[in-house]
This record gives C-alpha cells, sequence and structure tokens, in this order.
C-alpha cells in the first residue's frame, strides 16, 4: 500500500462511519476500467455495484449531464422539470406498462414507494397490507426494505423491524401459495435474486406468480434495482420472462451513477397515489433525469441489450470451463452480463485473488463469486479479463 493510499484510507477510517471495508481508493474510471490515486489500472467487472452499465465517463452522458447543470441542477416537484417528464415516458414507453412514474433517489427508496403504493391500493381493497418476498432476496437498506429482505444477516440489531411481511422460497410457487392469506396484498420479487446470489427465477415460477397475483387479485412488484437497465439482455429482467409485473422498480445503472430510483406502474396503479401521499424532495432531479435519458439513448444506439446477451453467453462459457476444471467451482448462474460463479467454500479468498491480478468482482449468497461487468465491454477485453481469472483461480485453487 504506498503512501498515498495510507494517507487517504487513515482519514477514511477516521471520518467515515465504518458501514464498508473498502482497500482501494479510486481516483478515475474510463468505459471498463478504472484507476487507483497512484495509477494503477483495474478492469471494474462490479460496474460501481452494477450502476456504470453503459461504463464510466461515456461521453454523452458526461456531457448530458454538463449540459443541464448550467442550465438547473434542482427544480421542485412543485413546478414540472422538461427531463422527468421525457423520461417518465421513456420508461413508460420502454417497459411497455401503459401506467406512470414516481421518482425518487435509490433502489430503496423505490422499493419503499412500491410497498406504500400496494398498501394504500389495499387500504382501499378489503384493508390488506401483507407483502410476500423471497427468501435469499434484497430490496434495501431502510427499515421496511430491510424488512422485506428476508436475510438474518441484514435485519441484525434493527428490532423491533415494521411488520407486515412474510416469506416464501425463490423458486417455489407452493411456498408462495402457503405464505398468502386474507390480508395478502402484494408478492415482491426479483426476477434475477442479486445479493442473494445470482439466482434466476425459472420461467415457471415468474408465469405462476403472476397467475397467483392475478387469481388472488394482488400486486406483483418486480424489484429490477441490478437487474434492470439492460444488464440481463433485456431492459427490465422480467421482460425475458413473457410477463408483466403491475409495478416495477428501478435505480443504480438508471442515471449512471448520479442518484436516482423509479417506480414504473401500468395503468390498473397509475393513480393510487395522490397529491401529498408521497414525496421526494429531490425526485426526479433534472440532472440526474437528463443522464438517465443519456443512458437510455445509449442502451439503443450502441446496441448494449444484444449485446450483454451476446458478450455475455462468452463469458458465461469461459466461466464454465473453469468449473469444468475446477472442482471447487460448482456451477455458473445468472443471465446476460449478472453472472455468478458458485464456490465450494469462501469466495472472498477469490475476490481477492482477483485484485491483485487486476480485476475488481463482488461476492453474493455466501457462497458466489459475483461478476457484473459493463454493458460496453468488448470482446479483447472479456478475453483479458478471463485470462486474469484464470491466473486468479489458478493460485486459488490450482497445484
Amino acid at each position: 500500500m504506498s503512501n498515498k493510499t495510507q494517507e487517504i484510507a487513515g482519514l477514511y477510517q477516521s471520518k467515515v462511519m465504518p458501514t464498508y471495508s473498502p482497500s482501494v481508493v479510486l481516483s478515475s474510471g474510463k468505459g471498463v476500467t478504472v484507476r487507483d490515486v497512484d495509477g494503477l489500472s483495474l478492469y471494474d467487472f462490479t460496474s460501481g455495484i452494477g450502476v456504470h452499465n453503459v461504463g464510466y465517463s461515456h461521453p454523452a452522458v458526461v456531457a448530458a449531464i454538463q449540459e443541464q447543470a448550467k442550465a438547473m441542477t434542482h427544480c421542485s416537484n412543485l413546478f414540472i422539470n422538461v427531463p422527468a417528464v421525457k423520461l417518465a415516458s421513456k420508461l413508460v414507453d420502454i417497459s411497455g406498462l401503459d401506467g406512470k412514474v414516481f421518482f425518487c433517489n435509490s433502489g430503496a427508496e423505490a422499493n419503499e414507494a412500491a410497498i406504500k403504493l400496494a398498501r394504500k391500493w389495499g387500504s382501499q381493497n378489503g384493508g390488506r397490507y401483507e407483502v410476500v418476498t423471497m427468501r435469499q432476496g434484497f430490496h434495501g437498506r431502510t427499515l421496511a426494505t430491510v424488512a422485506a429482505t428476508a436475510q438474518a444477516w441484514c435485519q441484525e440489531g434493527y428490532d423491533p423491524l415494521p411488520v407486515g411481511f412474510a416469506y416464501a422460497d425463490f423458486n417455489d410457487l407452493e411456498s408462495v401459495k402457503a405464505a398468502v392469506n386474507d390480508k395478502t396484498v402484494a408478492i415482491m420479487l426479483e426476477a434475477v435474486q442479486g445479493e442473494g446470489g445470482v439466482t434466476p427465477a425459472t420461467e415457471e415460477f415468474m408465469k405462476g406468480v403472476r397467475a397467483l397475483c392475478d387469481e388472488k387479485n394482488l400486486v406483483m412488484i418486480c424489484d429490477e434495482v441490478q437487474a434492470g437497465m439492460g444488464r440481463t439482455g433485456t431492459w427490465f429482467a422480467w421482460q425475458g420472462y413473457g410477463v408483466k409485473p403491475d409495478l416495477f422498480t428501478c435505480a443504480k445503472a438508471l442515471a449512471d451513477g448520479i442518484p436516482m430510483g423509479a417506480l414504473v406502474s401500468n395503468a390498473k396503479f397509475a393513480d393510487v397515489f395522490t397529491v401529498s401521499s408521497h414525496a421526494s424532495t429531490f425526485g426526479g432531479n433534472p440532472v440526474a433525469a437528463a443522464a438517465a435519458l443519456a443512458v437510455i439513448d445509449v442502451i439503443e444506439s450502441e446496441g448494449l441489450l444484444a449485446k450483454a446477451a451476446e458478450v455475455g453467453n462468452l463469458f458465461r462459457e469461459a466461466l464454465q470451463g473453469f468449473v469444468d476444471k475446477y472442482d471447487k467451482l460448482l456451477e455458473v448462474r445468472g443471465k446476460g452480463m449478472m453472472l455468478g460463479l458458485v464456490v465450494d467454500g469462501d469466495p472472498k479468498e477469490v475476490v481477492e485473488a482477483l485484485k491483485a491480478q487486476g480485476l475488481l468482482a463482488l461476492t453474493a449468497g455466501g457462497n458466489v463469486v459475483r461478476f457484473l461487468p459493463p454493458l460496453v465491454l468488448k470482446e479483447d477485453d472479456l478475453e483479458e479479463a478471463v485470462d486474469m481469472i484464470s491466473d486468479a483461480l489458478d493460485c486459488v485453487f490450482g497445484e
């Protein structure tokens, strides 16, 4: 660790609450790479935890941010700002839900808004309020979204948690049916569980949940905070299953690093929120909205949905080769550019070995190495990254 890194890391430890344990001090990013304060270049296969789907510092996004910042950085929601209106229209269009949008600042807030909307609707439809969520899911860090996240490590120390949540097993429709009762108002799930282990839903499960919601008059909510904005090869992961939720949430990659979240509804639930029933001071911020519009344009103009699927398949094949080679690697799972390498044991050793080779990755679900590379990843960059992964795995599992 250089003196410069030590100095900044020491200041971080003395002044920033210890909710994270970072070890690299980054100073810049371009495309699929980042640089630390000493000028060392690293492949970022985390995309800032699923944020930089169009890569770091994409010129079109930077230009949109700069232009809007010159004009107006904030507009109260007591007035209308043009970028937010254009973005709402675009999100409704690419989702095909034919509803309306509520803007906020993060994925947790978007999920909180979805829960509130479902409860508000439920209060007018039989006094229902309970939301069924999936074990190994993850929905955020507010008290309500922690309660919605059916994982003990996330909830520990925060009792009493808000009531009104029931848990079911992911990809087990009978478990979901058993959790539904006369107080249930909604079923909330990720089409691909991210933090829980990069686990995709089965088509049978997604269609079964949709049918159950139709049968019981429940709200189907899809959390697209990590899987959305093209990462799995469709705009939103649920679009790969031939179903439509009633509500879905997105954030992270929506505005490419400018904090923004959104809740999108279908027509049925478009007017459940009324004036003053919910709000967010910075929701629909014009700079964030301008960035998001640029992100959508880049994904469309550069064909990144198809690229996520195509390059993702190449990456999956390479990872499967490592599974075939090492007994300690159990399987590859995920979709598109959202892939997990399941390890027999602690994945942190692999993540550290990858970092030593010059590639940043994440963990998930206790035993998974999670890869979320930018969708602009080129095949030659992938080849170099795969060589790094090969060297790292040899260091950890080789004889």
